[in-house]
């Protein structure tokens, strides 16, 4: 037995949750998840594992769930997040993002879960002026999602003040990579990532990789971000819960990001070396809203958290992908 509480993953069934249930339950602690299944995938929950399908939004079943599991903690994954998607159907995204955060968040004040872990996202920046970006950038989200994001790191600070719960809102640069042991990965059809898109590409998956924008300023003319292995991304939450029940009295708003950038050539390149092929690259125009670079100042996290990441190497984290999107092709295959 463990005196550790049971740690509630939302959205544990897609890709940034899955991870963070293997970092749990490889940390030690009792986990339950609760998905939707939209767009995760009950295969990607281990069995011995609570697994309940249902929706954030239905306080009863949530409620149901946190007393009849002792829930110590939530980390809240569920949620939509393709900014363009957000652009023509903003109302979705402040549905799934805000609207079902709000009801979660109500569920932990009547239930007295004491800590909540936000996957929020360096979109709450918006364009900002300055790279690296510092955790007091102000946040100006361009788009739906970004604001709906926000709009629910504005509700825990409100929250946190007039109820006994403290918060640790991680603000993610660009996520990519596999569990190196191959137990999970990004698997949604459809994925706008471009690590996800190129290993798609790479495997014959789609015809070419699209490079919206030549012409930024940035040594290649290519736009420059961030890219932070998942399962480092994941440590980081286990690290922020950790810190959170040490210190009930604070609350944490933090990047989660390497401090490096790589640009979109870089990215294809890398992937490019891993398969000693050439992806096709289709250069197009820029999409409106994108900066040149997109890097975080992560000194913060370093310094309030033991965060040691083990994978900030690109080729590591396509190599990581690649393998998963193998294994995905081999699940496919075989029905």
């Amino acid at each position: 037995m463990t005196d550790k509480p049971t740690i509630l993953v939302t959205g544990g069934a897609g890709y940034i949750g899955s991870h963070a249930v293997l970092a749990l339950r490889d940390a030690g602690w009792p986990v339950a998840v609760i998905d939707n299944l939209v767009t995760g995938f009950r295969w990607a929950v281990p069995e011995d594992v609570h697994f309940t399908q249902g929706d954030i939004e239905d306080q009863p079943l949530v409620e149901a769930l946190l007393r009849e599991q002792n829930i110590g903690a939530i980390m809240h994954f569920a949620g939509s997040v393709v900014v363009p998607e957000s652009v023509f159907d903003p109302l979705k995204y402040y549905h799934n993002n805000t609207v079902k955060s709000r009801a979660l968040i109500e569920s932990a004040v009547r239930c007295g879960v004491p800590h909540f872990i936000f996957s929020s996202t360096a979109a709450t920046y918006g364009t900002p002026e300055e790279s690296p970006v510092r955790e007091d950038t102000p946040q100006r989200p361009i788009n739906p999602y970004g604001m709906s994001k926000l709009m629910t790191e504005a509700m825990l600070t409100d929250v946190a003040a007039a109820h006994p719960m403290n918060y640790c809102a991680l603000r993610y640069f660009n996520v990519a990579g596999a569990d190196p042991r191959a137990r999970t990965g990004q698997s949604t059809a459809g994925a706008t990532h471009l690590i996800k898109v190129a290993v798609e590409a790479a495997l014959g998956k789609r015809d070419h990789v699209s490079i919206f924008g030549t012409d930024f300023d940035t040594p290649d003319g290519t736009g420059v971000r961030d890219y932070i292995h998942v399962s480092d991304l994941a440590a980081a939450h286990v690290l922020a819960l950790e810190a959170l029940r040490s210190d009930p009295k604070t609350s944490h708003r933090l990047n989660c990001g390497y401090g490096k950038g790589f640009s979109v050539m870089e990215v294809l390149d890398a992937v490019d070396r891993a398969t000693n092929l050439k992806i096709d690259r289709r250069m197009e125009g820029r999409r409106a809203g994108d900066p040149a670079a997109l890097i975080s100042d992560n000194s913060a996290i370093l310094a309030r958290f033991p965060w040691k990441p083990q994978h900030a190497d690109l080729d590591q984290i396509v190599t990581h992908a690649l393998a998963w999107e193998r294994k995905l092709s081999e699940r496919e295959s075989a029905g």
